[in-house]
C-alpha cells in the first residue's frame, strides 16, 4: 500500500484505545548530549559550567507531566541505535554500563543502569510481525546502549525509577525511498499501540530526535559558551517554526504533505522515523501539542514538546 494511503488509513484509526492498557502521553525528546553535560548529573563523568538552559528548563516541565501521569513504562525510539535488518526491541531485563558519545566524548561519558519491560518488548515484536514488518528481540546482556536513548530517558526521568523500552531505528527501508521508511513507521506505531493495550500498562512514548539537523562543525571553547549558540540558518529556523505550528495544531495532513521536503532541506532527524512512529501509535489524535521550549545545540533546532492524552488537551 502506498505511503500516502497508509497515512490516511492509520489516521482514521484514532481513538481506538482499549481499557486494559493505553498511551497516556508522548514527547518529542531531543537528545543532544550537551544537555546532560550542562546539567552535571552524577552519572556523567565530565563537568560543565551549565549551558543550554532553555532546553533543560523545558525538560523540567516535561518531567512534571510524567510525574503526574505516573506511567508504567517509557518507550523511546532513537536514531542512534541503527539497525539494518528490521526493527529491534530491547529484551534484556536490566542493562548497565558506560555510554560514550562517539562525536562528543569530552562531553558525555554516562554510567547507565536501566530496567526494561521485556514482556512489552515481546508483544511489540509479535504485533510488528503481524503488520508484516521484520522485527527482532535484542537479547545481548552486554549491549552498550546508545547515547540518544540514554540522553532522552535521563532528561525525561533522571530518577530512572520507571521501566523503559528502547526501540531501534531501522535504516534499510530508506535505501528504497523515504516514503517506504515512513510507511513502515506507521505500521510500527500501530503495532506498538496494540502491544501496549495487550500488556495492560500506562505508557509514555518518546521520539528522540531533533528537528532541523544542519549544524556547525567547530565548537566554541568552552563548549558551553552560550554567546556562540544560535540556529545554523534563518531558513532552517523558519522551517522548524512551520513544522512546530503543524504539530501544535494537530494538522496531520499538512505535516505529511511537507515532511519529505522538510527532511531534505534541513536534514531533519525526524527522518529516522521516531516522530511518525509516535504519532501513529497515538492514532494521530486531535490533541493540541504543547511546546515546553525550543532551542539550538551547535546550530541544530530542538523542541521539547508533549501530547497529554490523559487530559485530552495540552
Amino acid at each position: 500500500m502506498p505511503y500516502r494511503e497508509q497515512f490516511y488509513l492509520h489516521l482514521t484509526e484514532q481513538g481506538r484505545i482499549m481499557q486494559s492498557g493505553k498511551i497516556v502521553g508522548a514527547f518529542i525528546a531531543p537528545h543532544p548530549p550537551h544537555l546532560v553535560y550542562g546539567e552535571n548529573p552524577p552519572q556523567n563523568r565530565v563537568r560543565s559550567q551549565g549551558g543550554w538552559e532553555t532546553l533543560r528548563w523545558a525538560y523540567e516541565r516535561a518531567r512534571a507531566t510524567i510525574k503526574r501521569l505516573k506511567p508504567d513504562v517509557i518507550l523511546v525510539h532513537s536514531p542512534h541505535w541503527m539497525t539494518i535488518v528490521g526493527h529491534h526491541f530491547t529484551c534484556v531485563p536490566r542493562l548497565a554500563g558506560r555510554s560514550v558519545d562517539p562525536i562528543f566524548p569530552h562531553l558525555f561519558q554516562y554510567d547507565f543502569d536501566m530496567q526494561v519491560d521485556t514482556k512489552l518488548a515481546e508483544l511489540c515484536v509479535e504485533e510488528a510481525q503481524r503488520e508484516g514488518l521484520t522485527a527482532k528481540r535484542m537479547t545481548n546482556p552486554k549491549f552498550r546502549v546508545d547515547y540518544g536513548t540514554i540522553v532522552s530517558l535521563h532528561l525525561l526521568n533522571p530518577d530512572w525509577d520507571i521501566p523503559v523500552l528502547p526501540v531501534s531505528a531501522n535504516n534499510s527501508p530508506y535505501a528504497f525511498a523515504d516514503s517506504i521508511g515512513q510507511g513502515e513507521m506507521l505500521k510500527l506505531g500501530a503495532a506498538t499501540r496494540r502491544a501496549i493495550e495487550r500488556r495492560g500498562v500506562r505508557a509514555v512514548l518518546a521520539a528522540s530526535n531533533t528537528l532541523s539537523h544542519l549544524h556547525f562543525s567547530v565548537e566554541p571553547d568552552p563548549p558551553e559558551d552560550m554567546s556562540q549558540e544560535h540556529i545554523q540558518s534563518d531558513a532552517q529556523y523558519k522551517w522548524d517554526m512551520r513544522i512546530i505550528k503543524m504539530l501544535q495544531e494537530a494538522d496531520w495532513e499538512a505535516l505529511q504533505e511537507v515532511l519529505p521536503r522538510y527532511m531534505e532541506e534541513t536534514f531533519a532527524e525526524v527522518k529516522s522515523g521516531g516522530l511518525m512512529w509516535m504519532l501513529s501509535a497515538m492514532g494521530f489524535p486531535k490533541v493540541r501539542g504543547e511546546v515546553h521550549g525550543y532551542g539550538t545545540v551547535i546550530g541544530t533546532g530542538n523542541v521539547v514538546m508533549e501530547w497529554d492524552l490523559e487530559r485530552g488537551q495540552a
